[in-house]
């Protein structure tokens, strides 16, 4: 069977036992565990002309894959106990590549990792549906996050080292080992503090949740059938397009940067999440409309009395929204983008629902702007939202 086959054979359950390797894809038979599959003896006789790179990449891929690889797929969903169709979805789920019969490209570790995904679903803690989505959400943000790290690492080496950007790529090969352990620790820790803010959202601030999704609502927006209250902010930087053509890459890199890193610490300390950076855009969520104003005027603030980057337009919006795969949905969120256009440098602007959730707080001004025809929602009454009493967020 080829990487390429689809239809009905892609709904194979993951509960499904592992198929025999002589029985065609589209069936599926109680066989646990398949006939292996003899694998060549490694080269050991070319491992001589390996260039030290090489050697240095390959001893650290035995480290991070736990192992040599020496399985091909199908041993693999076998000794899982899981049909070849079931155990592509979840690689897929993961990001990984598409590999052929031949291909010797996994480990035991593999193995491991694809029976614990399994126990989930035939224990039924969750649901095939909830296991590939869980999974997918692993795949796509460790992704992301090794790519982020990889960049940083370089160009911190590049900047305090002075050497090229090739000569640094070949160089922490050799380095990432002493920092592998370290890495891994703070991905496991940051991940259960998050889980547990996550936890402490879900319980503790439900009740306070449910109160302050009303305020400012009539109940029949567009958005009345969505699950979650939330002011939804938009930070755009001002002629970013422009900047960035005559910028070169280094400086660009930086400048982008400064960005996201000043925008994660603003909405960080005002209790906020940063849900995605889009080049010179950001897009961060609050529980309620104060802390999403809170973060809002912060922003602008920042950017303003910043020396290097250009100021920002700001907008934020307080209404419901669907949260899916780590990012959120509905028409709050296309409101909020549409008035980040409106607003001026340096300024933040918000509807008028979202004003009067704020309009008996001290801490905000609220000034009523002339009619905007906005598209996909019409004719609607802008608001600025200026500080009123109060220091706002303090940041260290």
């Amino acid at each position: 069977m080829s990487d390429t086959d689809t239809g009905t054979q892609d709904s194979a359950p993951l509960s499904a036992p592992a198929e025999s390797a002589s029985a065609p894809d589209s069936v599926a038979p109680a066989v646990l565990v398949e006939p292996p599959i003899p694998t060549p003896p490694p080269a050991t006789s070319s491992m001589a002309t390996l260039t030290p790179e090489r050697l240095a990449a390959k001893a650290l891929e035995a480290r991070l894959l736990g192992g040599e690889r020496k399985l091909r797929r199908r041993e693999v969903a076998a000794g899982a106990g899981l049909s070849l169709l079931s155990a592509r979805k979840l690689w897929r789920a993961l990001g990984f590549p598409n590999y052929s019969d031949e291909d010797v490209a996994f480990t035991e570790r593999d193995q491991e990792a694809l029976g614990t995904v399994v126990d989930l679903v035939r224990t039924e803690m969750l649901t095939e549906e909830a296991a590939i989505s869980v999974t997918r959400a692993i795949g796509q943000m460790t992704d992301r996050m090794v790519v982020w790290q990889i960049e940083a690492l370089i160009e911190d080496m590049v900047h305090e080292q002075g050497v090229t950007d090739a000569v640094a790529r070949k160089q922490l090969v050799n380095d990432l080992p002493a920092l592998v352990d370290a890495l891994q620790d703070m991905l496991v820790y940051s991940w259960r503090r998050q889980l547990n803010a996550g936890v402490q959202r879900l319980a503790v601030r439900a009740e306070a949740g449910l109160q302050a999704s009303e305020e400012g609502r009539e109940g029949d927006e567009d958005d009345a059938p969505l699950p979650l209250a939330r002011a939804v902010g938009f930070a755009d930087l001002v002629s970013y397009t422009s900047l960035s053509r005559r910028m070169n890459e280094k400086t660009l890199a930086r400048l982008v940067q400064r960005f996201e890193n000043k925008c994660a610490e603003i909405i960080s300390v005002g209790g906020g999440r940063l849900v995605k950076t889009v080049g010179d855009e950001v897009l961060y969520i609050a529980e309620t409309p104060a802390a999403g104003a809170e973060i809002s005027l912060a922003l602008a603030q920042a950017f303003t009395d910043d020396e290097i980057l250009p100021e920002a337009r700001v907008a934020m919006v307080w209404g419901r929204v669907l949260s899916r795969l780590g990012d959120i949905y509905g028409p709050t969120v296309n409101l909020a983008a549409r008035l980040t256009s409106l607003a001026d440098p340096g300024t933040v602007l918000i509807d008028s629902m979202t004003a009067a959730a704020l309009h008996q707080d001290e801490r905000f001004v609220l000034e009523p702007l002339p009619a905007e025809n906005v598209r996909g929602f019409g004719e609607i009454l802008p608001v600025r939202l200026v500080r009123g009493l109060g220091k706002g967020l303090i940041l260290d």
